[in-house]
């Protein structure tokens, strides 16, 4: 870049930055909002299923009955709720919510396991929730298994146990596993947002036209006006993993600089994607929402919520042209797994063959405009 071309854009960052700063209310909820997003999704997002709500419809009464119960109470993961004294009351409490699982002893619990035979006691379960059904289904078998090997076996011990060890996040903590992934959905809102606006807010004040009939050229005009952004952004981006680890202590067990070399080019894709917005929206307002419809996407495809491997083939393939799901792998494994270059360099790759195809996309939609 010739010295003339860095002043040039070195000006254009210049002015882009004052009117950042000439609008702090855009910047004050920019900055703002996503820490508090933060916050309220860190604290009451909570991935293991605990204490379910249940009712009991106990039809022997007997001890072995009671103690078959007081196994599902022990474990956490349920709490009787209520006890209903027929089979209609035991579905209505289901289907009015006020219990998202119900357990069915029949009379005869005790005689049948006194003769040998099979007891069967039925567990029903509210499947509008999946996570919760799938937890309160996996939880009754273990326990109804673990009891029957008890009795089966008697005092003799096990002879087959498994003993899994859990590696990275050995308490299952939700933050461990959801803040990592969620500080690089915020930065993409706010990437995405402040470039977006950036070329709209210069159409509204009638000012864009201004730009086009100075020497800038289109690629410096791009550059000139990411720069305070990107400077913006990984500040953001650091004071949100400040947060992470001081207020939600949440460990990193990798080097925080390989996380921010990822950052950078994530930030860039971004920011490109939020240019080129702006030069399709007319208003502010038509450009948030179009940021709102690359955000949507970005959670629910690129592994943040739900495994990739889980998805059909074809949206897998198109995971991997979403930026958001390169970091999210990146940070992950930076800070759960301690993964470092030798493990993370195709999404450093990746990740910057799309902030390039972005940055030039955007330089060719401004050319377009400027002709």
């Amino acid at each position: 870049m010739s010295s003339k071309a860095l002043q040039r854009t070195i000006t254009v960052a210049r002015k882009e930055l004052l009117h950042i700063l000439r609008d702090p209310m855009t910047l004050f909820f920019t900055l703002f909002i996503p820490v508090v997003e933060l916050f309220m999704l860190g604290y009451a997002i909570d991935m293991n299923v605990r204490h379910v709500p249940t009712i009991v419809l106990d039809q022997a009464k007997t001890q072995d009955s009671r103690a078959f119960l007081q196994r599902f109470e022990n474990s956490e993961d349920f709490t009787i709720v209520a006890r209903a004294n027929t089979d209609a009351e035991l579905t209505q409490a289901i289907v009015a919510g006020r219990a998202r699982v119900g357990i069915k002893i029949p009379a005869d619990y005790a005689q049948q396991l006194e003769a040998g035979e099979t007891a069967q006691i039925l567990v029903l379960v509210d499947g509008s929730e999946s996570s919760v059904a799938a937890e309160a289904v996996n939880v009754s078998n273990g326990l109804a298994l673990r009891d029957a090997l008890e009795r089966a076996l008697g005092d003799r011990t096990l002879p087959v146990e498994v003993r899994p060890r859990v590696l990275f996040n050995p308490d299952t903590r939700t933050a461990n596993f959801f803040i990592p992934g969620l500080m690089v959905i915020v930065c993409q809102m706010m990437a995405s947002m402040l470039a977006a606006t950036a070329v709209v807010r210069e159409k509204e004040a009638g000012t864009l036209e201004q730009l086009y009939m100075t020497p800038v050229r289109s690629t410096e005009l791009i550059v000139g006006k990411m720069v305070p952004y990107v400077v913006l952004t990984c500040a953001e981006f650091c004071f949100i993993a400040l947060l992470m680890r001081t207020v939600f202590q949440v460990p990193v067990h990798g080097a925080f600089l390989t996380l921010l070399a990822l950052a950078l080019p994530f930030v860039l894709a971004m920011l490109g994607l939020g240019l080129w917005i702006s030069t399709r929206a007319s208003t502010r307002d038509a450009a948030m929402q179009l940021v709102i419809g690359t955000v949507l996407p970005s959670v629910f495809l690129s592994g943040y919520v739900f495994p990739l491997e889980s998805m059909p083939q074809i949206f897998q393939y198109l995971a991997k042209i979403i930026p958001t799901t390169w970091l999210i792998d990146g940070s992950r494994g930076v800070i759960l797994r301690g993964a470092g270059w030798a493990e993370l360099w195709p999404n450093c790759l990746w990740l910057w063959g799309l902030a390039v195809g972005m940055i030039a996309l955007s330089v060719s939609r401004f050319r377009k405009q400027a002709v």
